[in-house]
């Protein structure tokens, strides 16, 4: 959709002026940023039904009932204020306004203090019809304020939340343009970093797929989504947990991507100052090798998705090439000890690219930034295609001037090879599997863990050929 972004004032009051949009507004934190812009511009009277900021904690708790985590700025406190006011708002005007669109706009929030111990960041949501007698849907975010002053903060809240209700009544047929249009007149303002969108009128919205524009479209640098395929935020389940990430193209996801993903998991877990309580296992995609045949395949990415959702795995869409940008991401949530998992040819690429990049001095502190103290890396063995050497980190043919690094970090635990993996997969190639699939090989099942080959077959995922299946009745 092509469209002319427009000023926050223009939206409040084009908002206002719409007989048929009726709401409430209540903020916690930050102030009440986003009704002012509709109070300001003119005929609120015939936008909002009420006003409220429960900011006290006692008060608060007396309206929406108390967190058992002790958090206010958390998705269960929205999601308590979405429920609260618009039954409420229901109950008391369903009568009153016929063929009205009721909605709720809340945010919780907290602004950088001055301290800069609380950098910034909130959760935003409406629940609103598309048609006066129908369901409500529902719209919930979080997102990152990257303003370095409170009272900037504030303001890009109060912008974000225009664009948010502004969206919802205008771009609601075109999910994509909805999104990007979130950060109008929010440049380098504002991450968007979870989007969920469900209701009557958004049953075809893969949830999923928003993640990945929230990726593609630059509002964030990182999303994820859980077994269910249900959008979810590190804050909410990363908080103060030990996380292990295995980074690969899963495309397909095959025995030797099983493998890896289960082999590192046990080491991690039975690490000493790992809690197993307290660990969580991620699978990563970054875009760009979505993009590493050229332009971005969103359903290739679906597929993907599909295959990591049915293997029970927590998935990260990232736009992290650099490891560097996801420790510095998940560091945000004070994780205890972040794994990181890759092949061990890709830890050749990644030290010779440091090692290139930083020949001007920089190499001691560009290794010290990803190598923190909580990082460790676990690494996967491989064939060389053509030859059966095994290659691994003993043998890893390693640039001459960064060797003392490396040993170092072997020395200090820090590059680990992943242990109790299986050598008899290792002949087995994800480009080699896609391939077979494309043309309904016969062995290609035996390459991949059997549920998966099952749901590429049901699904027709990357490729198969649908008119080759035989159907019973």
């Amino acid at each position: 959709m092509k469209r002319q972004a427009l000023e926050t004032e223009q939206k409040a009051l084009e908002i206002n002026l719409d007989d048929n949009v009726y709401g409430t507004f209540a903020e916690i934190g930050a102030g009440q940023e986003v009704a002012r812009y509709f109070f300001q511009v003119g005929a609120a009277a015939g936008t909002i039904a009420k006003t409220m900021s429960a900011y006290d904690k006692v008060y608060s708790d007396k309206i929406y009932g108390p967190e058992a985590s002790g958090r206010y700025v958390c998705e269960s406190r929205l999601y308590k204020m979405l429920d609260h006011e618009y039954d409420l708002m229901d109950s008391r005007l369903q009568n009153e306004r016929h063929g009205t669109k009721f909605f709720v706009f809340a945010d919780t929030v907290s602004a950088i203090n001055y301290s800069r111990t609380i950098k910034g960041d909130g959760w935003l949501g409406l629940r609103f019809q598309l048609d006066p007698d129908g369901d409500p849907n529902d719209i919930v975010l979080h997102a990152k304020m990257l303003d370095k002053d409170n009272k900037l903060q504030q303001q890009a809240i109060g912008i974000l939340g225009v664009n948010l209700i502004y969206a919802c009544f205008h771009y609601h047929n075109d999910p994509e343009t909805l999104l990007q249009s979130l950060i109008d007149n929010l440049k380098d303002r504002m991450a968007i970093d979870m989007i969920r969108l469900t209701g009557p009128n958004f049953e075809n919205v893969d949830n999923r797929w928003l993640s990945l524009m929230l990726i593609k479209h630059g509002l964030s640098d990182v999303a994820m989504f859980g077994p269910d395929g249900k959008n979810i935020h590190a804050s909410e389940f990363l908080y103060k947990k030990n996380a292990l990430v295995v980074r690969g193209s899963y495309r397909p996801a095959t025995l030797v991507n099983q493998d890896m993903i289960k082999a590192s998991w046990e080491q991690f877990r039975n690490e000493s100052d790992v809690d197993p309580g307290k660990a969580v296992l991620l699978t990563e995609i970054t875009l760009d090798n979505l993009c590493s045949t050229g332009d971005l395949d969103e359903k290739d990415f679906l597929d993907r998705a599909d295959i990591l959702n049915a293997m029970g795995q927590t998935v990260v869409i990232s736009n992290c090439e650099a490891h560097q940008k996801l420790i510095n991401y998940l560091a945000d949530y004070k994780v205890n000890k972040l794994g990181l998992v890759l092949g061990v040819f890709q830890l050749l690429e990644m030290l010779n690219q440091k090692y290139i990049e930083n020949q001007d001095g920089r190499l001691l502190a560009s290794f010290g930034e990803l190598f923190t103290r909580n990082v460790k890396m676990y690494v996967y063995p491989a064939m060389q295609e053509g030859n059966e050497e095994l290659m691994t980190c003993q043998n890893l043919p390693i640039p001459e001037g960064i060797k003392f690094l490396f040993q170092h970090l072997l020395d200090s635990a820090q590059i680990v090879d992943i242990k109790d993996y299986k050598k008899e997969v290792l002949h087995i190639f994800s480009k080699d599997v896609l391939a077979k699939i494309k043309l309904d090989e016969d062995n290609w099942e035996e390459m991949v863990p059997p549920k998966v080959a099952n749901i590429i077959k049901e699904k027709y995922l990357f490729g198969f050929p649908s008119e080759q299946l035989e159907f019973e009745y």
